[in-house]
């Protein structure tokens, strides 16, 4: 199941992260904004939360645009499931709650970090921010050890 949405063929993730990384320098140099999906958790959680967090000028104030870059993550995700070819599975075969914890959890995680994998890997990294080039070897070498206690235990 897992290895239908993750074949073993590099080129799908290279071309994926020259797009992703094309797109993120593109939104820096035309808006000055960088593109990191965790701030945008946040933003989306002020729509509903009156924690003093969720207040600040930075989260408040770029509710707009990360909300519509958010749905355009979404409405991407949705395109691609359209048209997938015929014999790809759209179903990771976990159950949906599972799905959202996990999401809620690395959302959070995420935060706490001031910022996920892929916002510290290619925002932080590419705008030469210090605490990136910290995070970044902190988080593959998390995964790695995560990956394998796991592989062995389960």
């Amino acid at each position: 199941m897992l290895s239908d949405l993750f074949p073993p063929d590099p080129l799908p993730y290279l071309l994926g992260g020259m797009w992703i990384g094309l797109a993120i320098g593109l939104l820096y140099v035309f808006t000055g904004r960088f593109g990191g999906v965790s701030t945008t958790f946040s933003s989306t959680w002020s729509l509903v939360l009156k924690l003093s967090y969720f207040r600040q000028p930075s989260v408040w104030n770029a509710r707009g645009w990360r909300l519509a870059y958010a749905l355009g993550l979404v409405l991407g995700g949705l395109y691609w499931a359209l048209h997938a070819p015929a014999n790809t599975s759209l179903n990771s075969g976990l159950p949906a709650w599972r799905l959202f914890l996990g999401g809620l959890i690395a959302g959070v995680g995420a935060r706490m970090a001031s910022g996920c994998t892929a916002g510290h890997g290619i925002c932080g990294l590419g705008s030469l921010r210090k605490a990136s080039f910290v995070a970044v070897p902190v988080f593959l070498v998390a995964a790695i050890v995560t990956a394998n206690v796991l592989q062995r235990l389960l």
